[in-house]
């Protein structure tokens, strides 16, 4: 059985050139869609085997569309494209990243081959199998993939996405019902576990910043 795959992309240019590169490497694209809603439709419609995701420009979560769709189909191979090996930066759960998932680097995918061989791969797991990384086209086991960020708490990373959104401390501590005290004691163990230096000359949230987009794939500030 060949490969038959939705695409499911949130920039709308992105998904448009993913999905003619993809056709024009002979792979078999039966939908392309933009949003959570037209890819459930479409799955339905086109009854794909295998699903290629990235929902990170939205607020839609890839995992949890993909999840969905694995509920209603077992079988199907999922690859999910994510900009860092730790998806809590985008406000993604990797508890819940289906079983047998091929997650890409995206950024370290730099021949078009390495995605069309991530999509066959991803309906030859048997059921045992856990969760591959794939990393310049080298598969990698999950603790591999792990960078600086891992060793920060899920409180910590919520705190760090809240910054790089532009809110204040006594935003988040609203948010998050503590006091504004609070959430500078959490910026400050963040920055010490990403070894930024205190520096006078330099504002630590614009720093915290920096580093939080230099981990999710985004053009330096």
């Amino acid at each position: 059985m060949s490969d038959r795959v939705l695409v499911i992309i949130d920039d709308p240019f992105e998904l448009s050139s993913v999905g003619a590169a993809l056709k024009l490497h002979g792979v078999d694209v039966v939908g392309e869609a933009h949003k959570g809603s037209t890819a459930i439709n479409l799955f339905r419609s086109t009854q794909p085997n295998v699903l290629l995701i990235d929902m990170h420009r939205t607020q839609e979560s890839s995992i949890e569309i993909a999840a969905d769709i694995r509920k209603e189909s077992p079988g199907i191979g999922v690859v999910i494209l994510v900009p860092c090996a730790d998806v809590r930066l985008m406000g993604e759960d990797d508890s819940e990243i289906p079983v047998r998932s091929l997650l890409v680097l995206k950024y370290s995918v730099n021949n078009l081959s390495v995605l069309c061989e991530a999509i066959t791969a991803s309906r030859s797991f048997t059921a045992k199998d856990s969760i591959t990384w794939i990393n310049g086209g080298i598969a990698i086991h999950a603790k591999d993939s792990q960078g600086l960020m891992s060793s920060l708490s899920d409180t910590q990373i919520q705190t760090l996405r809240f910054v790089a959104d532009g809110l204040t401390n006594a935003e988040i501590g609203r948010m998050r019902f503590v006091s504004e005290k609070a959430i500078e004691q959490i910026l400050s163990r963040i920055a010490i576990a990403l070894n930024i230096q205190p520096d006078h000359r330099k504002n630590m949230r614009v720093q915290l910043v920096k580093e939080y987009m230099k981990w999710i794939g985004a053009p330096a500030l």
